[in-house]
């Protein structure tokens, strides 16, 4: 049986999501903010979301950025990962 290979994504890549899912709190949005300002400066602020876990401890913020190479995606797993109330980035 043969792997089957995810898609690939054709660069420059307009309105890619980035979830990162958190530790509740204003840090959580302004690190990633910041974090996204670093990597894909001038990226659609107004199109942030933030939604809340069930019991409020976590909030996921999805973020739209134009993707312009694997390199850009990794640098900024690399750096939303260094923070330690992130759980998870998507």
């Amino acid at each position: 049986m043969s792997q089957q290979q995810p898609p690939k994504i054709e660069f420059p890549c307009e309105n890619y999501p980035i979830k990162v899912l958190g530790e509740a709190g204003p840090e959580l949005h302004t690190y990633v903010v910041e974090i996204m300002e670093r990597h894909a400066p001038g990226f659609d602020q107004e199109r942030i979301t933030v939604r809340e876990s069930s019991k409020g401890r976590y909030h996921s913020v999805t973020v739209w950025i134009t993707a312009t190479g694997v390199e850009q995606l990794t640098a900024i797993h690399e750096d939303l990962r260094v923070n330690t109330n992130i759980k998870m980035v998507m």
